[in-house]
């Protein structure tokens, strides 16, 4: 091994920087403000990206804040997942040992095998979310000593893997006091790139820089070269230089490297030639043993090349030596080699010819296969396979890509498993003896990787790959494996939102009557009827009970709890209250008892949801919250923990606690889970931003709304969108838009299976019904009212109001309304039926009624934050000449008008005249005459129109 340090032709002084130097010394201030930063910095390669970094990195370290670097590897899509992170993991742990892991080296194992042996592989769609908050929980004890800066470079060569992760830390768990920068080569990003949509969505996130770096001008080129070359170079060598090398100060770099100095030297032609300068100047040993290097990628250890190169000692230091002295390569603190540029390693390894590339590629695969060690822990599965792939022997590559995606899920990489298993299926057809090598046929092949799809969120891969495995599977010898086959597919229809996958259900079910008892053939039951209930609840009903009677005969307990728990759901409707929450109980305690925790977890959604529809709030928000304790226990916060998350936050809204129903509505964005999945959270914190009046309500509500395009929603979605699309209507005034989302609503079949949906819709449809005097959609209300039975407290509410809306005597009706609405207890829909109440007494001349209504909601609202329902409140007070709980202020006396006389005013200029204003207000014609003069009077102005045109001159009609 060489044992030199040497000089890098190099400047060693940031030329034309100084603004991105800047934007990244802002952004550090910013993460030890606690704010969230993060800096992507792109340019084409040779730009300086590396020395911003560096001189980033010594400016940061003199400030005081740590740094860990990781560099991702040119292995592509199908490469070593999380690599840029294990480095600076790796780098850490050199520094402050293993305790600083704090116990959870078992865990952190999967990333640093040197750490010992992993721990248990957790619940398979969860691990890699628990181990995403491993990390950022890791970041975040390290940031509380020091600000923390973590560099990711290179992420134009990332894996999937490695991209999610670096999206979960800047959009999800924003920790204080640590920023992240990323580097990428922007002329790599070609239309198709998997970087081009990531860095898109990082640009949507709070916190996000882009700083992309420009090429040099000539001043720039100059100045460079004034530090390479030691003196001012002549006016003609710069402009030449920097004609040729257009500003890219790598290329400034390389060609004063080659120049004499005075411009007069012959220069390279091509970016290839100029490239290959320095490496044509080598002896032709040396040059060998260069191109056996780049085979190996831009960073290679000392003993592995000379494993591979298998020359004698003191040839191959020679032929280093002499690499390092033309820099080329340089040689690193842990005694390996790495390139000086990507671009030197590129052209180097593409001047080989290609059967010599194949040989070197053999040669590696062959070297690591048999000492693993020589290349970083963990690492050696994913390099054998890109080793043995790159030189074309596909036997080989075959069996060690299998073995790379078993590496890979082992490390919770479940988007390159599914990439590596993509690769084995484009081996398969030319291995000849492909299913003897993996010990498995094409059709165990095409299961595995469709699974590894669904896992790793990719279900419109995984729908393909279900559907290739149908087209296989022979339905008549293995029944069973085809209608799992087909209950997946189905499933992932659904959840895709492109159909009820109703079907594939159906035909799934045929194929499992054809199959005897056993616990599998229970748990496909349970879930073929959890599937079918939605679209067809009698046959649903019919294949729950027969799976858990089945299951009571196996005795095995995962199969009776999958079983009861879609016994207790899908029958919900045909057994009583207390029958299904008991044996739904009894699911959950065998659960625990049994330790079986995927189950259970389920068992506690089922519950909370369950006490939610009865209209425990409190009990059915603690069930959650337990339920996600559990799930953060065993690591499945991010499957089925995420839905306890949003049933949790429902729960909170309904008790009136806003703030902490917001807070978990955000920790549950964190897992943005695939297709329909995500909708529920995003329906409740839209509804909730629209009620506070948020200033970007409107995207969220777009953005769930947006999900109406889909070809077929659950009416447990798709009704709660239909209502929040009325709601946002109203609440624009835009009557006639609430009037046509009505009658969409109360136009879809089977309403009368989903009540607590469905009478919250009809509330909202029956609003905008009356204040658009739609009598065509009053009368198709009416016909579908007695179909929908109300069974708990808040569809009991839902109808009275529903039956107050079109009562012909509205103030009784809407006083019962309010009485079931304290029933139930939701404090937002008890404030806006009191609002309701308030609207009908004032127009029964109860002006006491409505006073009393007023102050109540006002303080609902104010203690809600609803604006909304203040909006609606403050209106009718101005109305009536009443003030509300929610007011700020009285009217300073120093104002020309009264509030009362501002409100007549907006009615003047809109020209409604003395009478109708009268109706607006609930005042008669006398007193609306009274407040006209008095405003004419006030303004000094003639008449009406001139009080009018005043008003707006002076800014009286602002509402504010």
């Amino acid at each position: 091994m060489l044992d030199l340090v040497t000089a890098r032709a190099t400047s060693t002084v940031l030329v034309g920087r100084d603004a991105d130097l800047a934007a990244l010394r802002e952004a550090l201030k910013r993460a030890r403000g606690d704010e969230a930063a993060a800096v992507l910095v792109g340019g084409e390669a040779g730009v300086g990206k590396t020395r911003l970094i560096e001189e980033f990195r010594r400016v940061a370290v003199s400030d005081g804040a740590q740094v860990l670097t990781g560099q991702c590897l040119e292995l592509g899509e199908e490469g070593l997942p999380f690599a840029p992170f294990a480095a600076a993991l790796r780098d850490l742990l050199r520094r402050d040992g293993p305790g600083v892991f704090s116990g959870q080296e078992s865990e952190f194992a999967r990333l640093l095998p040197e750490l010992g042996p992993a721990a248990p592989e957790r619940v398979p769609d969860a691990n890699r979310g628990y181990l995403f908050d491993l990390v950022a929980g890791l970041f975040g004890r390290l940031a509380e000593q020091r600000p923390l800066v973590l560099v990711v470079e290179d992420l134009h060569w990332a894996d999937r893997s490695t991209r999610d992760l670096i999206a979960f830390l800047i959009r999800s768990a924003r920790t204080a006091r640590v920023l992240l920068v990323c580097t990428y080569r922007s002329d790599e990003l070609h239309r198709g790139h998997p970087l081009r949509p990531f860095l898109a969505e990082l640009d949507r996130a709070r916190g996000v820089e882009r700083v992309d770096l420009d090429r040099l001008d000539r001043d720039g080129t100059s100045e460079m070269l004034t530090y390479l070359l030691g003196t001012e170079p002549r006016s003609s060598v710069v402009d030449t230089i920097h004609r040729r090398a257009q500003g890219n100060p790598f290329f400034v770099e390389e060609l004063a490297a080659i120049g004499d100095g005075t411009g007069c030297s012959d220069l390279p032609d091509t970016l290839r030639d100029l490239l290959l300068a320095r490496v044509d100047r080598l002896s032709e040993p040396a040059q060998r043993v260069l191109r056996m290097a780049a085979a190996g990628g831009t960073r290679i250890s000392h003993e592995l090349l000379a494993a591979v190169a298998d020359v004698p000692d003191t040839t191959l230091e020679e032929a280093l030596r002499a690499a390092v002295a033309a820099q080329l390569v340089v040689a690193d603190q842990e005694g390996g080699y790495e390139f000086r540029h990507a671009l030197v390693r590129e052209a180097v390894h593409e001047d080989s010819l290609p059967g010599e590339r194949a040989r070197l590629h053999a040669r590696y695969a062959a070297v690591i296969e048999g000492r693993p060690q020589l290349v970083g822990a963990g690492r050696a599965p994913a390099e054998i396979a890109h080793h043995w792939y790159t030189a074309h022997d596909h036997p080989r590559a075959l069996t060690s890509t299998m073995a790379a995606a078993a590496a890979a899920r082992q490390r919770y990489a479940y988007a390159e498993q599914s990439r590596l298993l993509e690769r084995v299926l484009e081996l398969w057809d030319q291995v000849p003896d492909a299913a003897e090598l993996l010990g498995m046929d094409h059709l165990a092949l095409l299961e595995q990787t469709s699974r590894a799809a669904s896992t790793a969120g990719d279900f419109m891969r995984s729908m393909s790959l279900t559907r290739a495995a149908l087209a296989e599977v022979d339905s008549d010898a293995e029944p069973l494996r085809a209608a799992r086959l087909l209950e997946r597919r189905g499933r992932m229809i659904r959840v895709l939102g492109k159909g009820n996958g109703a079907d594939e259900m159906r035909k799934a079910y045929e194929l499992v009557r054809r199959v005897p008892d056993d616990p599998k053939r229970v748990r496909l039951l349970s879930d073929i009827s959890s599937q079918l209930g939605r679209t067809d609840p009698e046959m649903g009903a019919s294949i729950a009970r027969e799976a858990l009677t089945a299951a009571e005969t196996l005795g095995d307990d995962a199969a009776w709890i999958s079983a009861m728990l879609t016994f207790a759901r899908v029958c919900s409707r045909r057994i009583s209250l207390e029958v299904g929450m008991s044996e739904m109980l009894r699911a959950a305690d065998r659960a625990r008892t049994t330790g079986d925790a995927d189950r259970l977890v389920h068992a506690l959604v089922n519950i909370s949801d369950a006490l939610f529809d009865v209209g425990n709030y409190t009990e059915s928000a603690r069930v959650a919250e337990e339920g996600t304790v559990e799930a953060k226990r065993v690591g499945i916060s991010r499957s089925k923990g995420a839905f306890l998350l949003s049933n949790h936050a429902e729960a909170l809204v309904a008790l009136g606690k806003w703030d902490h129903a917001d807070a978990l509505c955000a920790e549950t964005a964190r897992v943005d889970p695939p297709g329909t999945l995500g909708l529920h959270w995003l329906e409740i914190r839209a509804r909730l931003r629209l009620r506070r009046g948020h200033p970007r309500a409107d995207d969220l509500i777009a953005r769930a709304l947006g999900f109406q395009t889909k070809p077929y929603l659950d009416h447990q979605l798709g009704l709660p969108l239909h209502e929040l699309r009325i709601e946002a209507a109203l609440a624009a005034d835009n009557v006639a838009d609430a009037v046509a989302a009505a009658r969409e609503a109360v136009a879809l079949g089977g309403l009368d299976e989903v009540p607590r949906y469905a009478w919250r819709m009809l509330v909202l449809a029956a609003r905008a019904a009356a204040l658009a005097d739609d009598e065509e959609l009053r009368a198709r209300l009416r016909a579908l009212i007695p179909t929908i039975e109300p069974r708990y407290p808040a569809e009991l509410a839902a109808r009275a109001e529903v039956a107050a809306t079109f009562a012909s005597d509205p103030l009784p009706a809407w006083q019962a309304a309010v009485a079931a609405r304290r029933v139930d207890g939701q404090p937002y829909e008890l404030g806006r039926a009191l609002l309701w109440l308030a609207e009908a007494a004032a127009a029964a001349g109860e002006r006491a009624v409505v006073a009393e209504a007023l102050e109540e909601a006002g303080a609902i609202a104010a203690e809600l934050d609803a604006r909304l329902l203040q909006d609606g409140l403050d209106t009718l007070a101005r109305r009536v000449g009443l003030r509300t709980a929610g007011r700020s202020s009285a009217v300073a006396e120093t104002e020309l008008l009264t509030e009362r006389e501002r409100e007549v005013l907006r009615l003047v200029a809109e020209g409604l005249s003395n009478r109708l204003i009268a109706e607006r207000l609930y005042i008669s014609p006398k007193t609306a005459s009274v407040h006209v003069s008095r405003i004419i009077a006030k303004l000094d102005v003639a008449n009406r129109v001139e009080a009018a045109a005043v008003a707006h001159r002076l800014g009286l009609l602002d509402p504010s």
